[in-house]
This record gives structure tokens, C-alpha cells and sequence, in this order.
């Protein structure tokens, strides 16, 4: 019989954390180095927990073999790691109100912005906030990004806008066009006019392989009636550059992914929406003065490029 209410208060953060270790190890006893335990007393904890649980949450094996969770554990366990995700971020929140003008700011990013945005923000912020240290994590997937904002890894996270579905507010900074990155061999860069949508109808194309804004570009090109025919993908900006620089295709990239390069021509996507940049940050979390003070940096940042951004395009 399921426990009732009364029994379940017994639930105690230490169990939880033991069947998380457990559900990530598929050990006790790697799951008892992850979190500084003996395996005895994971075994308790676990035991514990199925005592007030009412429910086996351990497929327990002999010999070699991964230990595996019940149907119960795997149900279990995905509200365990909601509840040791808020604990992290309630000890991020604290960090960061004892540190006030100082401590730790915890920045998720990808390639483009990077290189592109975050260099001219920080410049800015640290002449404000000298004692704040920022420490950057990269990604090419803003879910990977986002994940870790949830957890309470992360203070701030670029992202692209709209952001996937979760406990997140966010503020729009900038419009990133789509170009196509075209070799100066091929007849398509004989003008540095907008490249209509119906050009790209037959021709091998070049992308980035986890952007989720590629797969909302393709989704695009496929409502517009354009089956796109990619030969080539890669999550490194120079690589998809350099195939398009050399004819295997033309690489679809949005304009802050572009470096100069005399090899190639670079023309817009004529009629296609931008890839619009964010930063976010959980919703439920304290937002300390410093974060505030980067976010703010950050737009006003991003709209002194927006005159800018012509230079990047053909000319």
C-alpha cells in the first residue's frame, strides 16, 4: 500500500541524493564515490527510502551487471533530481547574496556570441563590477545550456528566443539575419544582392549540426516548398566557412557566425526571419545585483551592434 503522508515526510535529502547517485552511476558503489558515502551506507539510505516509499526502486543484481531502477525508482527519482536541482540553486542564490559587488558570475554561451558579443559586455561590465568574476561555459546546444541554468549551474545563459519550455524569463537583445556564405567560384556570387529562397532549391548546403535555429532554418526552407539538400554539417563556425569556401556547398549561417574571408561572397537570405539572441536566467531564483548589472550591460551592448550589423553583410 502506498505510504500516506505522514510516512512519506520521513523522506530525508540524503535519500534522494543516493537514488540520483545511483540512477546516474547504475552502481552503489560508484554512486557512493560520486557523493562521498560508503557504499554501506548508500545501501541504507536506499533501503530507507523503500521502506517509506512502499515500493522495491532498485533492480538489484549479482555479479558484474549495472544496477538497474524499478519503474517506481525511474518515476522517483525525476521529482529527486527537481528537488536537489532547487536545493543547488537556492545555495547558487545564497553564494551570491553574501558575495554582493563580488564573487562568482556563472555565464552559458555558444560559438557566435562568444565571439561576437561577449568580449565588447564583459569589457563594459568589468570596468563597473572589477571584483566579479565571470566563468563562461560554451555549447552549441541552448537545451545543454538551459538544463544547466535549471539546475542552478548557471547564472545567465544566452539563448535563442524564443527559449525551450522551463522556469526561465529572458530579455531580447538582437536580430541575427540568416546569409548564405557562397564560394567565389560559383555563379550565385556574381552580385551581392539577397539570395532568393527559390536559389537554394537543388543545391548542396552546409549547416551546423546541434543549432536548434537550424532546425527551426530548415523547418522554414520546407514550409517555403524548399526540400534542402544538406551534405555537410558541423558545429564549428570556421569549418562550415571553410567547406563553403571551397564549393562543397553553400553554408546557411546566421550573420554574427560569418568571419571575413576573401574566398567567399556573402548575400542574405532574402524572407527569412532572424535567429533573435536572449539571455535568461530562472525565473524562481535570486538575481543579484551583478547578474542585473550584465544583463543590463548586454542590451545596451547589443543595440549599439545594431547599427552595426551592416558591416557584416556584403559590401
Amino acid at each position: 500500500m502506498i505510504s500516506n503522508a505522514t510516512q512519506w515526510a520521513r523522506i530525508e535529502l540524503r535519500h534522494l541524493v543516493a537514488l540520483q547517485a545511483i540512477a546516474e552511476t547504475a552502481s552503489f558503489g560508484r554512486a557512493a564515490l560520486l557523493v562521498g558515502y560508503t557504499q554501506s551506507a548508500i545501501s541504507q539510505q536506499i533501503a530507507a527510502l523503500e521502506e517509506i516509499v512502499g515500493e522495491r526502486l532498485i533492480e538489484r543484481s549479482r555479479g558484474p551487471r549495472p544496477v538497474a531502477l524499478t519503474e517506481a525508482g525511474q518515476m522517483l527519482v525525476r521529482h529527486a533530481e527537481a528537488v536537489v536541482a532547487h536545493l543547488r540553486a537556492a545555495q547558487s542564490d545564497i553564494a551570491a547574496f553574501q558575495a554582493g559587488e563580488a564573487g562568482l558570475l556563472r555565464v552559458g554561451s555558444y560559438q557566435s556570441v562568444s565571439a561576437r558579443i561577449l568580449p565588447g559586455v564583459l569589457r563594459t561590465f568589468f570596468e563597473a563590477w572589477p571584483k566579479v568574476e565571470a566563468r563562461l561555459t560554451e555549447d552549441g546546444r541552448d537545451d545543454v545550456l538551459l538544463a544547466s541554468l535549471a539546475r542552478g549551474e548557471l547564472d545567465l545563459s544566452f539563448t535563442v528566443i524564443p527559449p525551450l519550455d522551463g522556469p526561465f524569463e529572458t530579455v531580447e537583445l538582437l536580430s541575427d539575419p540568416w546569409v548564405a556564405v557562397i564560394a567565389t567560384s560559383s555563379p550565385l556570387a556574381n552580385t551581392t544582392d539577397p539570395l532568393p529562397l527559390s536559389a537554394l532549391a537543388g543545391q548542396r548546403l552546409i549547416g551546423f549540426r546541434q543549432c536548434r535555429t537550424s532546425a527551426l532554418l530548415e523547418a522554414y526552407l520546407r514550409r517555403q516548398g524548399i526540400t534542402p539538400n544538406y551534405v555537410f554539417h558541423s558545429d564549428d563556425n570556421g569549418a562550415v566557412r571553410g567547406m563553403a569556401a571551397v564549393g562543397i556547398g553553400i553554408a546557411l549561417a546566421p550573420t554574427l557566425a560569418v568571419e571575413p574571408d576573401p574566398r567567399v561572397v556573402v548575400r542574405p537570405l532574402a524572407d527569412t526571419p532572424p535567429r533573435v539572441i536572449g539571455l535568461a536566467w530562472q525565473r524562481d531564483r535570486y538575481r543579484s545585483q551583478a547578474m542585473r548589472a550584465f544583463v543590463e550591460t548586454a542590451r545596451d551592448y547589443c543595440q549599439s551592434l545594431v547599427g552595426e550589423m551592416a558591416y557584416r553583410l556584403p559590401g
